[in-house]
C-alpha cells in the first residue's frame, strides 16, 4: 500500500479538481445514484476511501452524519481545511485502511461509500475482504456503494491523450487485458486493479449483498468530456441526468471509466 499512500499524497489538489474539474459527469452522476438510493438524512455514513471528501463533504452538506476514512493522511488533512472553510462539519476523520477497520463497532452505520479502495487490491480475497469490512460496519440493510476502475479505462485514456504504449509495449496491453493488474508508474498510475464489468455484481453478492444497480459512472461521456464539462447550469444538468439514465443501461457499462455497484446487505 505504500505505492498508493504515496501517490494519493503527492496528487491531494489533482484529485480534489478530477471530480469537480475535469471529470464533473462522474461526480454528478454518482450524486444522483447516491440521491436514489441513500436513506434519508440525517442516516449516519462511513466514506471509506473517500480522499479529500468531494463525497463526504457534499453528504455532510445535505444533513448527513459522515466518517470519512482514508489511507493518505494528505487527503485527510485536504478534507479537514475545506470542511472548516465551508463550516462543513463532519463526525469523524481517520487513517485507516479499508482492509482493516476494526477500530468501528459493527453495525453501526446506515450506508458505506467504497469509492477508491477496489482500485487498488490486486488480489480477489482483498477485494472481498474490503467489501466484508464495509458489509460488517452497516446495520441490517443497510446500502453499499463501491466503485471499480473498468477494464477498458486504461485504453480509452490511451486514445484521448495519445499515449504511445498500446503501440511500443504489446506485452502490457495484453496484460492490461488478462489481469487488470497495473504496476505502479507503468502508466503514469499507482499499484491498481482494473475490473472487468462482468465480475462486479458478482463480487457484491459474494460479499452477501443483494444487488440494487450495476452503473456506468460516465455513461457515454468518458473520455469526451470537453464539450459537457463547458457546459453549466440547466445544460449541464441535463447532460448528467441524460447520462445517469444510459449508466443504467447493462449494454453501456463498458463504455464507462467507473463502474459502480449499490447492494443491500443482506438480513
Amino acid at each position: 500500500m505504500s505505492n498508493v499512500q504515496n501517490f494519493y499524497d503527492e496528487n491531494v489538489q489533482s484529485e480534489w479538481e478530477r471530480l469537480g474539474v475535469r471529470h464533473r459527469t462522474e461526480f454528478a452522476v454518482t450524486l444522483r445514484a447516491l440521491r436514489e438510493f441513500l436513506p434519508p438524512a440525517p442516516a449516519r455514513v462511513i466514506d471509506i476511501g473517500g480522499g479529500p471528501g468531494r463525497y463526504a463533504l457534499s453528504l455532510a452538506e445535505q444533513g448527513y452524519g459522515v466518517t470519512l476514512v482514508d489511507l493518505a493522511e494528505g487527503n485527510l488533512a485536504f478534507a479537514r481545511e475545506k470542511a472548516r472553510e465551508t463550516g462543513v462539519w463532519l463526525e469523524d476523520i481517520f487513517q485507516k485502511n479499508a482492509l482493516d477497520l476494526a477500530a468501528f463497532p459493527s453495525e453501526t452505520f446506515d450506508a458505506a461509500l467504497l469509492m477508491g479502495p477496489l482500485y487498488h487490491l490486486w488480489q480477489e480475497s482483498e477485494r472481498l475482504q474490503a467489501l466484508n469490512e464495509a458489509r460488517r460496519l452497516l446495520k441490517p440493510g443497510g446500502i453499499l456503494f463501491a466503485s471499480f476502475i473498468s477494464r477498458f479505462a486504461p485504453f480509452q485514456d490511451a486514445a484521448v491523450k495519445g499515449l504511445t504504449w498500446v503501440l511500443e509495449r504489446p506485452g502490457y496491453p495484453e496484460k492490461l487485458l488478462a489481469t487488470g493488474l497495473n504496476v505502479a508508474e507503468e502508466d503514469g498510475f499507482t499499484d491498481a486493479y482494473f475490473a472487468h464489468p462482468e465480475e462486479v455484481i458478482t463480487l457484491g453478492e459474494a460479499a452477501g449483498f443483494e444487488t440494487l444497480l450495476r452503473l456506468g459512472c460516465e455513461g457515454v461521456v468518458g473520455g469526451h468530456e470537453t464539450y459537457v464539462n463547458s457546459l453549466e447550469g440547466r445544460e449541464f444538468e441535463l447532460w448528467a441526468d441524460l447520462n445517469y439514465r444510459i449508466g443504467k443501461d447493462p449494454a453501456a457499462i463498458g463504455a464507462s471509466d467507473h463502474i459502480l455497484y449499490i447492494g443491500r446487505k443482506k438480513e
